[in-house]
């Protein structure tokens, strides 16, 4: 028999030998680690190579963005109040003035200015005005008290006129009820006078008749007969109530209005001291907004 253990252990030495005397084997294939013919990659991982920034000169800000330190550091001397920019009219009218000053300047301009605003409204446009008498009741009511035995309610009715609506050339209609300045002989002949309340039953040209029942009947300028006024806001008795008028026929000059209260027996109208010139006329009343429960347009 031969020994064969010797030939395989031949071969290995020789093997290796082949190995060891490769020159080339550790500067082509690093770690012993063989190539890839095609990609002449190893397959052994190497190191990233180190990102390095960017030189984008000294001035970070010319790029768009400012440096931390430079963000958040306090300014020791801040920069001039620009009142020409500024949204602050009085910072723009007077530039010099403090800060404070102007802030109670704009105060005391605000609140004159609402002053003014609500007086010109009242002048111009609407102004409230009280029922001191029973005069318009049930339809305006006043306050029960001594002096006013005949108010049906616990306060006084305060109602809105509207002023404007007379400016513009616009003249009252029959049954609105306007307030007015009263002539010379409302306060001879009623025992008061200034700012009266009514409602208008009598147009300029008009020939107003009191019938025996307390009924109005109207005879316009063009129209051939009498016409009897409907009158939803009085009740029969309190037209009977009133019987000093009874029968009475009279005529409302041009340019004025005949004015009588809804409580004819408690009225000191017209039908006493004539009728009214349309310069006397203030505002037509459109609205009842106290107290709360008798809120209503009219």
């Amino acid at each position: 028999m031969s020994d064969d253990w010797g030939s395989y252990r031949s071969g290995f030495g020789d093997e290796e030998d082949e190995e060891q005397a490769d020159p080339e084997a550790g500067s082509d294939d690093p770690g012993g680690w063989p190539q890839d013919p095609d990609t002449g990659s190893t397959g052994w991982p190497t190191p990233e190579p180190t990102w390095q920034r960017p030189d984008y000169g000294e001035s970070p800000g010319d790029y768009g963005y400012t440096r931390r330190d430079e963000l958040f550091q306090d300014d020791d001397e801040p920069e001039p109040y620009d009142s020409q920019h500024s949204r602050d009219p009085l910072a723009r009218l007077f530039p010099g003035l403090p800060r404070s000053v102007r802030v109670t300047l704009d105060w005391i301009l605000t609140i004159a200015g609402a002053i003014l605003i609500v007086l010109a409204l009242k002048q111009w446009v609407v102004n409230p005005y009280r029922i001191p008498s029973s005069s318009m009741e049930p339809t305006l009511n006043c306050a029960k008290g001594a002096a006013n035995p005949g108010c049906l309610g616990n306060s006084s009715d305060r109602v809105l006129a509207c002023r404007i609506c007379l400016d513009f050339g616009h003249n009252p209609s029959r049954g609105d009820i306007v307030v007015f300045n009263t002539p010379r002989s409302a306060a001879l002949k009623c025992g008061e006078g200034g700012t009266f309340v009514k409602r208008v039953i009598g147009l300029p040209g008009d020939t107003i008749k009191e019938d025996h029942h307390g009924n109005i009947w109207i005879k316009s300028p063009n129209s051939p007969a009498f016409v009897k006024l409907k009158e939803p806001y009085i009740s029969a008795q309190d037209r009977e109530a009133d019987s000093e008028h009874f029968g009475i026929t009279r005529h409302v000059p041009p340019g004025e209005y005949f004015m009588m209260g809804d409580n004819r027996s408690e009225s000191c109208d017209s039908r006493t001291w004539g009728s009214v010139p349309r310069n006397k006329l203030i505002g037509i009343v459109f609205f009842v907004y106290w107290p709360p429960d008798r809120i209503s347009f009219k």
